[in-house]
């Protein structure tokens, strides 16, 4: 890799210079990449494995996440696929569940604001010690059907389930009277 190539894989990661949600995915696929080879501009400076994820990864993601440019946006569908790729590639945690809570919170921001339904600001709705609860949609009114079939598509390819994410998706199908055949091998309800 040239030293050009190099420096621009910097400046994509780097939140100040996220301009809008296109190059947020973009930079996420940066961190994704770096988490499956545990190299690259997300881990220099420390050492990190291969399909791994730590702390200092997940908070890469929240910055990128909520960069000024794109903080009263709602979460694209391309920046959600892309934390479905970065949670499908890290197979060792060491982010004391950082990245499933941001990646939770931003599948259902992407969700519930694909829906046409309020969603808070960004830097409100990642926070950490905002409850997801507090504004994700607790109840399939007004959530678009083809959004819950994404979703579901999406978690039954994964190989780490999110407990979050499970629940609140579960919640809102049990509330549009979908039947849970349609999503075989998604939903582990007695977890």
């Amino acid at each position: 890799m040239t030293a050009t190539a190099i420096a621009e894989l910097i400046g994509a990661i780097e939140p100040s210079r996220i301009a809008d949600r296109y190059t947020a995915a973009q930079a996420l696929a940066v961190v994704r990449d770096g988490v499956i080879t545990g190299e690259g501009p997300t881990t220099m400076g420390r050492i990190h494995f291969s399909r791994a994820l730590d702390a200092d990864d997940a908070a890469l993601c929240a910055r990128i996440l909520t960069a000024a440019a794109v903080e009263n946006q709602p979460v694209s569908r391309a920046e959600a696929e892309a934390l479905f790729e970065i949670n499908n590639a890290a197979a060792e945690r060491s982010d004391d569940g950082l990245f499933d809570d941001l990646f939770a919170k931003a599948v259902v921001h992407h969700a519930a604001s694909a829906s046409g339904l309020p969603v808070p600001s960004r830097t409100v709705a990642l926070a950490p010690d905002t409850a997801i609860e507090s504004w994700a949609p607790t109840q399939a009114v007004g959530v678009n059907t083809e959004v819950l079939e994404w979703i579901s598509r999406q978690m039954r390819g994964t190989r780490r389930s999110n407990q979050t994410l499970t629940r609140l998706v579960a919640t809102v199908i049990g509330a549009a009277t979908l039947p849970l055949l349609q999503w075989p091998g998604v939903f582990d309800l007695g977890a």
